[in-house]
């Protein structure tokens, strides 16, 4: 989860050239308060107070989950306010109507809890980022044809920790919000925080097993108001795109006939993609990007945040990629010449080829997943 693998994305975005096709702006700091529209008063006063030479009570390091995977370091919560910061901003973009795309690679750190961190998430700004857009509830929706047009000029923005991504088009009414994450682990803290409304459905795309956080099974689906707006798709090592896209497409398109939501979020974590170091998948950048596509041709307002990924190069390629579809441009494979290209050896390309890795995802455990996720929608 290091910041420097969103200055590598920053930088492939600005010697493509794509920062010039969008809007790109800078964030307030989420305030304490702002944080405490989730989480608890105290977790977050500990946040604002931890410093790793002070943090010497075990007890209150157990009681805020901090371990291994979330240990204190200096400007922690400087680190936290920017990016949940950001997410923020671009909930109150869509609210405003001055974007139907918003995108902030720094967020979607979907495993925090309400008081306490968990995998590398200290602050979960998708959560924050969801109830920032459901305050914009009563607002009537209004759809205007001609801006619509592909003649008309969208602007756009994009984030890279200090920025946020902004692409322009029409008035929303934010009822309900359909969170997508694509991360090869669970979103446990997202599905966590809606397990029992209705306004909020959560689909999750990810490895299950004895794999964190160890949630997800396909029978989690909500509780109370709730029932059956959680979806888990459990996954198993090894799937490509033809396999993926085979449960992602009938799903997300069912989702969206039933649910019907006024705005969509979309956690991109990379660490699905074949390759990366803690993941187990097989997904190239464009079956990881098809997902993007997807999504984006529903036509809903529709935030993308980054996630996982831990193979930093290919978490730039993959972000890179993603904005190249959501601009409707024509990508060169062969990266320019920046200040971070030898770490794209030897072909400095956007793509890389995927793995020979078995897919242990039958087609009848697919069709079986499939059925009965259709089934409860």
């Amino acid at each position: 989860m290091k910041p420097h693998r969103i200055r590598m994305t920053h930088s492939l975005l600005e010697k493509y050239g794509l920062l010039d096709r969008m809007k790109v702006i800078h964030p307030q700091l989420a305030r304490d308060r702002d944080l405490c529209a989730f989480h608890t008063d105290d977790y977050v006063a500990f946040l604002q107070s931890a410093k790793p030479e002070t943090l010497t009570n075990p007890c209150v390091a157990r009681r805020f989950n901090i371990t291994d995977d979330c240990p204190v370091f200096y400007r922690l919560f400087e680190f936290c306010q920017t990016y949940t910061g950001a997410s923020v901003d671009a909930a109150k973009e869509l609210n405003r109507c001055n974007a139907d795309i918003v995108i902030n690679w720094s967020g979607g750190l979907h495993h925090a809890k309400r008081s306490e961190a968990s995998g590398f998430c200290y602050v979960n700004d998708i959560v924050l980022a969801i109830l920032k857009l459901l305050e914009n509830h009563d607002v009537s929706p209004l759809l205007v044809p001609s801006l619509l047009s592909s003649s008309f000029h969208r602007s756009f923005c994009v984030s890279v920790f200090h920025s946020l991504l902004l692409i322009c088009s029409f008035l929303i009414c934010l009822q309900r919000v359909l969170y997508v994450d694509i991360d090869i682990h669970h979103g446990d803290g997202v599905e966590e925080a809606f397990l029992t409304t209705d306004r909020v459905m959560t689909v999750s795309f990810h490895k299950f097993g004895e794999y964190f956080p160890g949630t997800g099974h396909i029978l989690d689906n909500g509780y109370g108001k709730g029932k059956y707006y959680a979806v888990n798709v459990p996954l198993n090592d090894g799937i490509d795109d033809e396999s993926y896209h085979y449960l992602f497409k009938p799903i997300i398109a069912k989702v969206m006939e039933v649910f019907n939501p006024d705005a969509v979020v979309l956690q991109c974590g990379a660490d699905s993609l074949s390759g990366d170091r803690l993941g187990c998948f097989n997904l190239s950048v464009k079956g990881h990007a098809e997902c993007v596509r997807y999504l984006r041709s529903f036509n809903v307002p529709l935030m993308l945040l980054g996630g996982g990924g831990y193979t930093l190069r290919n978490v730039a390629r993959c972000w890179c990629y993603e904005v190249y579809w959501s601009l409707h441009v024509e990508v060169n494979d062969k990266m320019p010449d920046h200040e971070y290209l030898g770490y794209y050896g030897p072909d400095y390309n956007i793509h890389v080829a995927t793995s020979n890795m078995e897919n242990k995802n039958s087609r009848k455990s697919l069709d079986d997943i499939k059925a009965k996720i259709l089934d409860n929608l």
